[in-house]
């Protein structure tokens, strides 16, 4: 027998021994808890025999990716030229959970409106779903003094050409609304199928979003890493306001497909640029000082500004950075404002730690 071959199987030997001696001494080899085996009552011989019930398994959302668990240090990752002070670093954890792919598009946000359109007419009206829920078309010519607007006001949510683009013209409590709807809709066909229900879809959180966009890089000052708004080759990177106002330079005008350019490396397209996003968080300057550092969030009801991130087509590369915060009033509606959804991920609480263990 060859010896050097005998004592490279005798280390791999020992070395998977010691590795399962290492899980099951952390606790990741359960034994109590542990799959398999037939389904317990729950009470046998007077005592409690329970273990995990049966027949739940969280699979990722359609349009969903997982977002896994983690801390860093969140805030400004880069100078805060608008000397605005209300973003200061510290590190919090984030638990994991799924996200939407890309932002809410035109034609995913119209099932909601013909939905509501046919089934909730006699809840809502009609006149409370359009003001409400039905996309204001108005703001591409609202918000821009003296821009020819028009063609837009008519075609950018109806048009078959704008379905896979981001829905915009959506207030804060709209993206609400809709993140309920779908839920109900998932929930419902759980029911019928005799399944357990999964968490139901929201907005991130400011620190869910952040951490999202950062993409596993601790310090990214952009989602994709580098500090730079250009590639190697001079391509631009996201879309927004390059080279002082030549907004065709990165490809897009206005607004693009929610899934143009390459996705950052949790697999998010667009978390910088393209449109802005709602968060679930009420703004306030002082947030990093009053919020929990474990999935922190600043919920307020009584106050009507609402954190928005990841700035916008018509927007300078600062607003673009991971680190910056803004915000807006739930009730407007804005051209360059969309939004995505979230849903909390039961299945895998376990941290970075116990996975790489």
């Amino acid at each position: 027998m060859n010896v050097k071959v005998f004592y490279r199987d005798g280390v791999k030997s020992l070395l998977l021994v010691a590795a399962l001696m290492l899980l099951q001494s952390c606790g990741f080899l359960k034994s109590k808890f542990g799959k398999g085996g037939k389904e317990e009552s729950g009470i046998q011989n007077g005592e409690i025999t329970a273990t995990a019930r049966k027949g739940f398994k969280q699979t990722t959302p359609a349009g969903m990716v997982v977002i896994p668990s983690g801390s860093f240090v969140m805030g400004q990752a880069d100078e805060d030229i608008a000397s605005s002070m209300n973003n200061m670093n510290r590190r919090v954890t984030i638990s994991s959970f799924f996200m939407d792919d890309t932002e809410i598009t035109n034609n995913e946000y119209r099932q909601f409106v013909n939905a509501l359109l046919v089934d909730s007419v006699s809840v809502l009206g009609e006149e409370e779903i359009m003001a409400k829920y039905y996309p204001d078309t108005t703001v591409w010519k609202k918000d821009f003094a003296y821009s020819n607007g028009d063609p837009f006001v008519e075609y950018y949510y109806q048009h078959p050409g704008f379905d896979t683009y981001p829905v915009v013209g959506v207030s804060w409590i709209a993206a609400q609304y809709f993140s309920k709807w779908r839920t109900n809709l998932l929930h419902d066909f759980q029911n019928k199928e005799g399944q357990f229900n999964s968490t139901g879809f929201r907005l991130p959180t400011e620190a869910e979003w952040e951490w999202a966009a950062r993409g596993g890089r601790a310090v990214a000052k952009y989602p994709w890493g580098n500090p730079y708004t250009m590639n190697a080759k001079g391509c631009f990177l996201a879309n927004f306001k390059p080279q002082r106002g030549n907004y065709d330079a990165d490809g897009y005008p206005y607004t693009g497909p929610a899934n143009a350019y390459n996705p950052n490396d949790f697999g998010l397209y667009n978390m910088a640029g393209n449109v802005a996003e709602w968060t679930s968080d009420a703004y306030t300057d002082n947030a990093t000082a009053i919020v929990w550092d474990m999935n922190p969030r600043y919920d307020n009801p009584d106050e009507p500004r609402k954190v928005v991130k990841g700035g916008s087509w018509k927007d300078i590369a600062y607003y673009l950075q991971t680190g910056t915060r803004t915000y807006e009033f739930e009730t407007e509606t804005r051209a360059f404002i969309g939004f995505r959804c979230v849903m909390d991920n039961v299945n895998d609480r376990g941290g970075a730690r116990a996975r790489r263990r």
